[in-house]
């Protein structure tokens, strides 16, 4: 299920991220003498890739509607930035916060994430924060390794996406309008606008109080407590949670409902598809 938020705490493929990134060995690259480029650049110990990888799918489904796809902030501020993410090593830090949360702030517990769920996270994050300080070393790979048929395959099958596109309508020569990388981040970031370098695209939500009185408008914020909005006339309204009946509405939900089916191999064959069509 997806969830809008972690709002306070923080700040595709290994992952289709540090498929187009690849980090060099701690000492290639920097300027940092005996200790190398992580000791130059004031880095802790590397990401367990590993974990990263799993923590990605967890991230955008929990996290990446409020923080952006790549922690960088949208609704919810910049994790990279975040002081328990850079003070914590091995989700330490992280995991009880997201266990906790902070209610009386607007971010709500998450108890259901496991340890091993929190440190996969965490190391999610720590692998973004490593990306942003070591830009100048990491080199971009081709991330169009995928077969095209078996993309197509996919397409027009298991990931449904046939259902509302077609390679011949809307998505005719996208191949030809977008870099194979800013295609894959689109699909694997529904909503984030691609690139991640835009705001979340707004979601339209109809609100019905106690009174019976049906509100509709555009989403600002919602999590366990509490629910805002603009509605219709662009006024910001804002009500316990609890006393509302939501309806809202959720255009990428396909999308989303595929981040924690795609395999490596899905996002790359359909990478390859998409990449082909010019």
């Amino acid at each position: 299920m997806f969830r809008p938020m972690l709002i306070l705490m923080f700040a595709a493929a290994a992952i289709s991220l540090s498929a187009q990134e690849e980090m060099p060995p701690a000492g290639r690259g920097g300027r940092g003498g005996r200790g190398g480029t992580r000791e130059f650049l004031g880095l802790g110990p590397a990401p367990d890739t590993a974990a990263a990888a799993r923590g990605e799918k967890l991230y955008a489904s929990n996290c990446a509607f409020c923080h952006g796809e790549k922690a960088r902030g949208a609704e919810g501020p910049n994790l990279v930035r975040s002081a328990v993410v850079l003070h914590d090593v091995k989700g330490e830090m992280v995991g009880p916060t997201v266990l906790k949360g902070f209610p009386d702030q607007g971010m709500p517990a998450f108890p259901n994430l496991t340890e091993a769920q929190l440190y996969d996270i965490s190391q999610f994050l720590h692998l973004q924060v490593e990306l942003v300080a070591n830009r100048s070393t990491y080199k971009r790979l081709n991330v169009v390794t995928g077969d095209a048929k078996a993309g197509q395959a996919f397409f027009e099958g298991a990931g449904g996406c046939g259902n509302c596109h077609s390679a011949t309508g809307d998505l005719a020569k996208i191949g030809a309008k977008y870099q194979a990388d800013q295609l894959q981040n689109r699909f694997i970031w529904p909503g984030a606008g691609g690139g991640g370098r835009g705001p979340a695209r707004a979601r339209k939500v109809t609100v019905t109080l106690p009174s019976g009185e049906s509100i509709a408008g555009t989403l600002k914020q919602m999590d366990d407590v509490n629910l805002s909005m603009y509605d219709a006339a662009g006024n910001y309204r804002s009500w316990p949670r609890a006393a509302l009946k939501v309806a809202l509405d959720d255009p990428l939900a396909a999308h989303r409902a595929l981040l924690a089916k795609y395999t490596d191999a899905d996002m790359h064959n359909l990478t390859a598809f998409l990449a082909g069509l010019k």
